[in-house]
């Protein structure tokens, strides 16, 4: 391996791999160079299995409403088509960061959680439902009020019993409405909830503290038309 040895050094001490200029001019040099190599930050490394969900983010289309500026991915939308290999990476991701050990329940808010649920549940081997947008009129229904980015509108929980351990799944924590109305109703029913996770936190809007925190596979942020991804906390 090569040592360090300043320019025009006329003399010097080595220690280790670089040559200790006793020359005060060398000594400045030599100074200068190790602070800017000091200053060189390299980002972390994402982790292989979150590639393919990664990828398929940055080269997702934009589009603007209202001045919001709206990624369009089928994590949150459906559209374009999840590939197998992304729908693996989600599922790689919420395993890295969340327990399911003797969890009872997965909960899935429609529409957008549900494909999350399904894939994860099939690899846990724990059942999942639905929180829905339409009421089924069963006595012990919750129903709730959510406040997004996009709207307002109602949910009902069911399939819930007073004592189960659940863990809620979601596209995406950007507002934070429809997981606090969903923990919300879960806390009515009497159930412990272990977790909430989603697939994706965005971090260039204001999300306000909630009771419950929320984990969170990669963190996304739209600049300039663009998508770009880091690997949550």
């Amino acid at each position: 391996m090569d040592t360090y040895t300043p320019p025009n050094a006329s003399s010097g001490v080595r220690h280790g791999m670089v040559t200790v200029p006793t020359d005060r001019a060398d000594a400045a040099v030599l100074s200068s160079s190790l602070n800017a190599m000091a200053s060189v930050v390299v980002a972390p490394r994402m982790k292989p299995a979150l590639e393919p969900l990664a990828r398929s983010l940055r080269d997702a289309p934009v589009v603007n409403r209202d001045g919001y500026q709206y990624f369009v991915h089928g994590v949150t939308d459906g559209i374009p088509p999840l590939e197998p290999d992304v729908l693996r990476s989600v599922i790689d991701g919420i395993n890295d960061r969340v327990d399911l050990e003797g969890v009872d329940v997965l909960i899935a808010p429609e529409a957008m959680g549900i494909h999350h649920a399904t894939a994860l549940s099939l690899a846990a081997d724990v059942p999942f439902a639905v929180v829905r947008k339409r009421s089924y009129g069963f006595d012990d229904e919750i129903a709730v009020h959510q406040e997004t980015s996009y709207g307002e509108s109602e949910l009902y929980l069911n399939g819930v019993d007073a004592g189960d351990r659940v863990v809620v799944i979601d596209d995406v924590y950007s507002s934070g409405g429809t997981i606090e109305a969903v923990c919300g109703a879960l806390e009515r029913a009497d159930a412990e909830i272990i977790d909430v996770v989603t697939v994706l936190r965005r971090v260039d809007v204001d999300r306000p503290d909630l009771e419950h925190e929320v984990a969170s596979v990669l963190d996304v942020r739209v600049i300039d038309g663009q998508v770009e991804v880091s690997e949550s906390n």
